[in-house]
C-alpha cells in the first residue's frame, strides 16, 4: 500500500488511478545537443541568437530579444554540431543559475557551451515542468568546484516517475496555461510600471524648466523653485538602544519601509531614535541607490539610527508629490553626485539635503499629483500580488501533481 502511495502524486486529474512508472531521465532522452567545448570563432552584433545561461529562467521559453550574442548563416551551418527543435529542454550545467531550464523556441537560435538540450518522445511540457518540481534535487548535483557546474550523466541519472501519455498531456496542459496566465500578469505588471515611469518624466518639470510637459488642464502657473528644506523638519526623538530597539529600514530602489529581520538584537551603545508614521525617511548610504520612503501606520513607534533620519513635513507641501519627485532619478542621481563627500560610502547628512533645489507647484497640483501617482501605486501593488498568489500556487502544484 506505501509503495503504491509512492507512485502516485498527492493532487491528480480525475480518472487516472494508476501507479507512476520509475525511470532514469536518462531513459526517456532520445536526443541530446551537446555544444560545449566548441565555442565559435567569432560573434555577431547580429543575426542568429545565442541562448546564454541568463536567459534560462525557469520559464516556458527564453526571450530572445535579451540576447547579447549572434552568429551568422555560416557559422550556424559549418561549426554547430548539433541542431535543437521546438520543445528540446535546455539544462544549464554551468555557471550561474545551474538546474535552470526552458524549452527552445519556434525562432531559430542556438545554444553553445554550458547549457544542454534534452529531446524526449514523453510529452515534452509535462517533462519540463517535471525537471522544474525538481530544481532543488538538480541543484544539489553541483560539483562544489570553484565555478558551479554539474556532469551531464549525473543529470540523465535522476530519478524520475512518469504516467502515461494521456496523463502526461493534461498535466503539460494545465501548466503551460498557468505559465501563460503568469506571463500575462507579468506584462500588465511591467506595462504599469513603465506607464508609471513614462508619466513621471512627462508631469515633472525637468531640470532647469518651472512648467511640466504634461499637466492636468486646471493648472497653469509655473511652478516654484525651493529648497528641500523648506519642507521637512528633522525628527530627534530618543528611543532605546541597539539591544532593546524595535528596529526598521529603509530598502533600496524606493521598495519601502520594512521591519528589520534582527528586530531585538544590536549594541547596546547603539542610540536609536523614534520613528512616526507618515515621517519621510532616506538612507544616507543610499540615497543614489534611491533608498526613500515614507513610514507606514504599521510601523509607527518603530526605531532607527542618525544613518536612516526621519522628517516631519511642514504645510505647504504633499507627502506623495514629495515622495515621487525625490525619486526621480534626475533628481537623486545628479543631486548624489554633486553633494559634497567622498564617492565612495558618501553619506549625504540632513543639511546637505536640505540645501538641494526642488520645483513645487501650488499645494492643490501637488496633491492632485500626489494622488494620482498614489493609485498608480496602488494597482502595481495589486498586479504584483496577484502574480505573485499565482506563483506560489505554481510551486506549490509543482510539488503536489509531480513525484
Amino acid at each position: 500500500m506505501n509503495k503504491n502511495k509512492e507512485k502516485v502524486p498527492k493532487i491528480r486529474f480525475p480518472g487516472f488511478t494508476e501507479p507512476w512508472e520509475q525511470r532514469k531521465l536518462g531513459d526517456v532522452v532520445s536526443y541530446i545537443v551537446d555544444n560545449r567545448g566548441k565555442n565559435p570563432t567569432y560573434y555577431c552584433s547580429e543575426g542568429i541568437p545565442v541562448i546564454d545561461n541568463f536567459m534560462i529562467k525557469n520559464t516556458l521559453y527564453p526571450e530572445l530579444g535579451t540576447a547579447t550574442r549572434f552568429i551568422d548563416e555560416e557559422l550556424y551551418q559549418n561549426f554547430i554540431r548539433k541542431y535543437n527543435e521546438i520543445d528540446d529542454i535546455l539544462l544549464t550545467l554551468v555557471g550561474n543559475g545551474i538546474g535552470n531550464i526552458s524549452l527552445f523556441p519556434a525562432d531559430k537560435a542556438v545554444i553553445i557551451q554550458n547549457t544542454l538540450g534534452l529531446r524526449t518522445d514523453e510529452n515534452k511540457r509535462f517533462l519540463f515542468f517535471l525537471l522544474m518540481s525538481k530544481n532543488q534535487e538538480i541543484v544539489k548535483l553541483d560539483r562544489g568546484m570553484a565555478q558551479p557546474s554539474i556532469r551531464q550523466d549525473e543529470i540523465l541519472d535522476i530519478s524520475i516517475k512518469i504516467p502515461k501519455m494521456e496523463e502526461q498531456e493534461k498535466i503539460g496542459t494545465y501548466f503551460s496555461n498557468l505559465d501563460n496566465l503568469i506571463t500575462l500578469h507579468q506584462r500588465k505588471l511591467n506595462h504599469l510600471k513603465d506607464k508609471k515611469k513614462g508619466l513621471l518624466q512627462k508631469m515633472f518639470p525637468k531640470n532647469g524648466e518651472l512648467v511640466p510637459e504634461l499637466r492636468f488642464p486646471e493648472f497653469t502657473d509655473p511652478w516654484e523653485q525651493r529648497k528641500v528644506g523648506e519642507f521637512l523638519t528633522e525628527s530627534k526623538i530618543k528611543g532605546s538602544d541597539g539591544s532593546k530597539a524595535k528596529k526598521l529600514t529603509v530598502k533600496l530602489w524606493r521598495k519601502g519601509i520594512v521591519p528589520k529581520e534582527e528586530i531585538y538584537q544590536g549594541s547596546s551603545a547603539t542610540q536609536y531614535y523614534v520613528r512616526k508614521s507618515g515621517q519621510f525617511m532616506y538612507g544616507k548610504l543610499d540615497f543614489l541607490n534611491q533608498a526613500f520612503g515614507i513610514v507606514p501606520p504599521e510601523l509607527d513607534g518603530y526605531e532607527s539610527t542618525l544613518d536612516s533620519p526621519a522628517f516631519d513635513f511642514k504645510d505647504g507641501i504633499n507627502s506623495g508629490f514629495f515622495l515621487e519627485y525625490i525619486s526621480l532619478k534626475r533628481f537623486y542621481k545628479y543631486q548624489g553626485n554633486t553633494a559634497n563627500g567622498s564617492r565612495k560610502a558618501k553619506r549625504i547628512h540632513a543639511d546637505t539635503f536640505f540645501e538641494m533645489p526642488i520645483s513645487v507647484p501650488r499645494h492643490d497640483e501637488q496633491k492632485k499629483i500626489g494622488s494620482f501617482f498614489q493609485n498608480i501605486d496602488n494597482l502595481i501593488t495589486l498586479h504584483q500580488r496577484k502574480l505573485d498568489h499565482l506563483k506560489e500556487q505554481k510551486k506549490a502544484l509543482l510539488q503536489q501533481m509531480f513525484i
